[in-house]
């Protein structure tokens, strides 16, 4: 019997709905996704700054940031792209567990692991925007050089240019950046929160 099996899951003395409330706000996870360039990350500290002005517990994590740590490991392989997004699934829930606001920047191109991730939450803790963008738009941008370096062959398994990308069937919120500024975009997500009694 291997030590796997002697693995508990310990309730917290405090809960997540102590937190929400001495927070006074409940808390989710608002799930970024779109094409490199389409300004999920732009997006996602500018509704972090908004949050945190109006005194929200809040937090950022970002594709970029994760690679460096928690999953430096991982390449960018179908199956290490379903990896990492199953990991940062597991740290959202832990954070949104503590009653904080998490905003993840990540492609994650395949709805299959999107949904998978959404299984983790309670209905309405999960809400899914997509930074929608035309491809032509985030290779104008191109913020990395990555679509240059593409096209050139120099990186494999790019999304929107060797690999695929599945837009949301069913996104709570569709942010259009190449319509709205950033400023639009977050007071967009902002009223949705209001809406949905999150905030």
């Amino acid at each position: 019997m291997g030590e796997e099996q002697h693995i508990i899951w310990h309730q917290s003395t405090v809960t997540k709905h102590e937190r929400q409330q001495q927070n006074n706000h409940k808390s989710c996870v608002i799930w970024f996704t779109g094409l490199s360039g389409s300004g999920k990350s732009s997006l996602a500290n500018a509704l972090d700054q908004m949050l945190f002005s109006k005194k929200v517990q809040s937090y950022v994590l970002d594709g970029d940031n994760i690679r460096h740590g928690l999953n430096a490991g991982l390449g960018f392989s179908k199956e290490d792209r379903k990896e990492n997004i199953r990991r940062i699934g597991e740290v959202s829930k832990l954070f949104v567990d503590s009653g904080q606001i998490v905003s993840t920047a990540f492609i994650s191109p395949f709805r299959e692991d999107r949904e998978q991730v959404r299984a983790l939450f309670p209905e309405g803790e999960f809400i899914e925007v997509y930074v929608k963008c035309p491809i032509f738009i985030c290779e104008n941008r191109d913020p990395k050089g990555l679509y240059k370096k593409a096209r050139k062959g120099e990186i494999s398994d790019f999304t929107g240019i060797s690999s695929p990308y599945e837009e949301p069937d069913h996104p709570e919120l569709v942010i259009e950046t190449d319509q709205l500024t950033i400023s639009q975009s977050v007071e967009r997500i902002i009223d949705y929160l209001k809406q949905k009694e999150i905030l």
